[in-house]
């Protein structure tokens, strides 16, 4: 859906071809983009042609507690701020998927 049907949709699609950049990543089984979104944050692959910006660009972080604790970490060096039910930031973390 996210990477055929919204770039296509009638009212969404060319914000969506603008300014969504997804990139599904695993880490264990084969698939078109391996490897763990810190490693590849920190390595500069992911973001080689667009380094994040904390000005425009938005961040959502779903994963493990291990990946969020990291990834918290990583974009708050950058100058990003967790955004929540208070106020506005430049990431959001899904509670979902938080182990307590």
């Amino acid at each position: 859906m996210i990477t055929y049907d919204l770039p296509a949709h009638e009212f969404l699609g060319e914000s969506v071809r603008r300014q969504l950049l997804y990139y599904p990543t695993v880490t264990r089984e084969p698939f078109q983009n391996r490897g763990r979104i810190t490693d590849l944050v920190t390595s500069g692959k992911l973001f080689a042609e667009s380094p994040l910006d904390v000005a425009v660009d938005r961040v959502m972080l779903c994963g493990s507690s291990q990946m969020v604790v990291e990834s918290r970490a990583m974009l708050e060096n950058r100058g990003f701020h967790e955004g929540n039910q208070g106020g506005a930031g430049q990431f959001v973390v899904e509670k979902a998927f938080v182990e307590r």
